[in-house]
């Protein structure tokens, strides 16, 4: 018998498609340019609080959000490869997938606040460098598009594989927040979440934003 468990909190899910929403929009208006630069810089600014604020959820958020619950070892990779491993989070890939994803997506957010476009557009921290640092780390922003694309292509890949070859659906989850499991190995549900640390989180993350703007 399989039962459901709440797994992913609501922030959680929140920022995962807020970040999807804002990651195709900075691409999308990036690429087409024009009179979309700015949007690009500003859902670039929205993506930095994001990542601002997963940072912090990934410390005092709950259980399944941390990043000491998911962040993978060998032991963890070796058992999820012979399909030995058993969790209730992320499995041992989709971590490294995951940390990567943060990874890409913070070098892109901190070399585009010191970017320019050679014509309309500067970052909003490019007056802190000189115009050569600017150029060389707008080279560095735009290179990162590439790693992100396979990153995300990847992670899409996984989602299908999972759900046509192994018959595990990723996607729901994410969404509703709840997971099938075996009754017998289901884990305990997350705990609820707590209005203090959302707030401070989110504190933080707006704070990040407001301060490169001033």
């Amino acid at each position: 018998m399989n039962v459901k468990v709440q797994i992913w909190d609501w922030p959680l899910r929140l920022f995962h498609w807020l970040l999807v929403l804002a990651v195709t929009g900075a691409y999308v208006s990036g690429e087409l340019g024009g009179s979309l630069t700015d949007w690009h810089g500003r859902l670039g600014s929205l993506t930095l609080g994001l990542l601002v604020f997963r940072l912090v959820w990934g410390f005092i958020g709950p259980k399944y959000a941390r990043f000491a619950n998911f962040f993978p070892t060998l032991s963890g990779l070796k058992s999820y490869i012979k399909g030995d491993w058993r969790g209730a989070g992320h499995n041992p890939a989709g971590a490294l997938a995951v940390l990567a994803l943060l990874t890409v997506l913070g070098w892109l957010v901190v070399t585009g606040l010191f970017a320019n476009d050679d014509i309309a557009f500067e970052g909003p921290l490019f007056h802190l460098v000189d115009k050569d640092l600017s150029d060389k780390l707008s080279g560095w922003h735009k290179r990162a598009e590439l790693p992100l694309l396979l990153l995300v292509g990847l992670h899409v890949g996984a989602i299908g594989y999972y759900r046509l070859v192994k018959k595990v659906d990723l996607l729901r989850p994410m969404l509703t927040g709840e997971k099938q499991f075996i009754k017998a190995q289901a884990p305990r549900p997350m705990r609820g979440v707590s209005p203090p640390r959302f707030l401070f989180s989110l504190l933080i993350a707006v704070l990040a934003v407001w301060a490169i703007q001033i």
